[in-house]
């Protein structure tokens, strides 16, 4: 009986897009000069970066983000907006780069970093 809950768990995970993350798009190449944001706040509070929405661009995060410190936990289109939103999850400081690339190819056009401050 638990094996077939724990398959049922599964295929509704692989249905709602967890297995979208085995595919990824090219690293994002050399960054122009980023636009830099800087947040400070307490654990466990949300901080959330709004991005200009262009015909045939897209955001992407283009380096690895200090997971100890803030987490992606959400990202939506809100108007003429792209919106990521982090966790801070730990102590200490994060630099979250994101990078504006036309589709998913590496050169980037723009570039916004936001550091972010938890105490």
């Amino acid at each position: 009986m638990r094996t077939a809950a724990v398959a049922v768990v599964l295929a509704l995970a692989l249905a709602l897009g967890a297995g979208g993350a085995l595919a990824s798009a090219p690293p994002v190449g050399p960054l122009p000069l980023p636009t830099v944001t800087s947040v400070k706040t307490t654990r466990g509070q949300l901080v959330s970066l709004a991005l200009p929405r262009r015909a045939g661009y897209v955001w992407r995060i283009a380096r690895a983000v200090p997971v100890r410190v803030v987490r992606q936990v959400g990202e939506g289109d809100v108007g003429t907006s792209v919106v990521l939103v982090f966790r801070a999850v730990g102590r200490g400081h994060a630099s979250v780069f994101v990078a504006e690339t036309r589709g998913e190819r590496p050169q980037a056009f723009r570039a916004v970093r936001l550091d972010v401050t938890v105490t």
